[in-house]
């Protein structure tokens, strides 16, 4: 006899987005709401760029590109090689921090070639720590321990250029109200915001131990000592990086270098938040836009040839050590793997020769 009763009606399914607890629902809605953000300001910078652009004679711009003295370019390399090796400080304070032991030549290699790769292909998360990762492992260094070492490493540039920032835009506050039409107030109450901001960390991290939880992922922050160093090594970093631009400039621009260091700071922040490899388009629009009273032509070669040292060159120099250094581990792995037949072989012929 069928069963005529009628059976209770089952809820629809709920959607993969419908089941997120809210909290992730909230963070996904953050995420689209910073990637768009993202894509705009590149876009947008794109947009300012070749405006710019198309109105630079190519001659000039060829002219100011080969303009450049020996001097100049050989202070540009000399302060990208400084830039590169407080680069490798990064890493070898959040080692000391991650109480892990590996000997200087691999830290120096690994943040070399991470920076100079991440550099140039963007997404820095993703390269830089696959480039880290493919380094460290065979000392023993876990993917956790390598993404620990990599937001480690991140505080520290962040803390280095807020206090060039700071100091740039409270000392030099006229000079940048000219140059970027803003009010000397305005440009003064930043810096002290900045400069509020390293203090408070400082006082922050140095009451207690300090443990940053994401996503039941755990890291301790480091202590005054270690913070100390960040920061100042963050902040020679900035002013290396700054310094290669600043040199290859045209002779006569009467630009301060501390006032320049606050134009830098802020192009380099603009061209990490809209996530282009580089801030290639970002960087130079705004480089460009801060700079509009002095020759465009000029302006333009100098940012050429600041991409060609800071760069590309870098970029080739850690595909050749990567490469070689991919070699040698084939090559040693090659060995080990050839070695107990050798003695086997070594075993056989001593026993046939008794």
């Amino acid at each position: 006899m069928n069963d005529l009763s009628p059976r209770p009606v089952s809820e629809p399914e709920m959607s993969s987005a419908e089941a997120l607890h809210p909290k992730e629902r909230r963070s996904r809605r953050f995420a689209w709401i910073g990637m768009a953000a993202s894509v705009l300001l590149f876009g947008a910078s794109l947009v300012v760029l070749w405006q710019i652009v198309s109105e630079i004679d190519v001659n000039e711009l060829k002219a100011a590109f080969t303009a450049a003295s020996l001097r100049q370019i050989g202070l540009a390399v000399l302060l990208t090689a400084i830039s590169y090796s407080l680069l490798t400080c990064y890493d070898a304070i959040a080692l000391r921090q991650l109480k892990l032991q590996v000997p200087y030549r691999t830290t120096a290699l690994a943040s070399f070639t991470s920076y100079a790769v991440s550099f140039t292909l963007g997404f820095p998360l993703l390269t830089a720590g696959t480039v880290r990762y493919w380094i460290y492992s065979p000392k023993g260094v876990s993917p956790g321990r390598v993404a620990s070492l990599t937001v480690i490493a991140g505080v520290t540039f962040w803390l280095g250029m807020a206090l060039v920032l700071s100091w740039s835009l409270i000392s030099k506050a006229d000079e940048l109200a000219s140059l970027v039409y803003t009010h000397i107030w305005m440009n003064q109450l930043v810096g002290l915001g900045a400069a509020l901001f390293v203090l408070g960390y400082m006082v922050w991290v140095s009451i207690r131990r300090r443990v940053v939880k994401i996503q039941g992922w755990k890291l301790e922050l480091p202590g005054f000592r270690l913070s100390l160093a960040q920061i100042l090594i963050g902040a020679g970093d900035v002013c290396a990086g700054a310094g290669v631009l600043f040199v290859l400039l045209p002779g006569g621009h009467n630009l301060g270098f501390e006032t320049f260091l606050a134009v830098y700071i802020l192009a380099v922040m603009l061209g990490v938040a809209s996530h282009a490899p580089g801030g290639l388009g970002v960087f130079e629009a705004t480089i460009l836009l801060a700079l509009s009273n002095y020759p465009r032509e000029q302006v333009l070669g100098a940012l050429l040839l600041y991409r060609l040292c800071y760069y590309l060159v870098p970029f080739v120099i850690a595909l050749a050590i990567l490469g070689a250094y991919e070699i040698r581990n084939r090559i040693r792995a090659a060995r080990l793997s050839f070695k107990p037949d050798d003695e086997e072989l070594a075993g056989e012929v001593e026993l046939g020769g008794r």
